[in-house]
């Protein structure tokens, strides 16, 4: 009798100072929906781990960088190009000056200055291919 009540006050003391606390699972995967604040944790903590590299990479980046870069200039040079074309037209149609119909060439691309009943409509046509139509109306 006493063995039985000294087990079942040790399970009474131990079933007081037991507690349980609730488990959350949280993803952490973003994809999952996890926090969107770990998605480049996640990528570089992958990309550190990947022991698969593609030994012809770095060759391909340095080529792509210089394509990209001259590209780069490439775009750059015709922006500036059609931004001086765009200012000379403007200036002609709105300024002292009559704009004078006819074609003009700058560099690849091949400008058509014509008079129509909508006003003056501009056709830029590109070295590839490519064409565009502006139509300044009369004012």
């Amino acid at each position: 009798m006493k063995l039985t009540l000294l087990i079942i006050s040790f399970l009474l003391i131990n079933a007081y100072g037991s507690r349980g606390q609730s488990l959350v699972y949280r993803p952490m995967n973003p994809a999952f929906g996890g926090n969107t604040f770990n998605y480049s944790w996640m990528l570089s903590s992958a990309q550190a781990q990947d022991k698969l590299k593609d030994p012809s990479v770095s060759t391909v980046a340095r080529t792509a960088a210089t394509a990209s870069t001259l590209a780069n200039f490439s775009d750059g040079l015709q922006r500036q190009l059609l931004s001086r074309i765009t200012n000379e037209v403007i200036n002609k149609q709105f300024g002292e000056s009559t704009l004078r119909e006819g074609t003009f060439q700058f560099g690849e691309f091949q400008v058509e200055i014509t008079n129509s009943a909508e006003g003056v409509q501009i056709r830029i046509v590109d070295g590839k291919g490519g064409e565009t139509t502006i139509t300044v109306p009369y004012f």
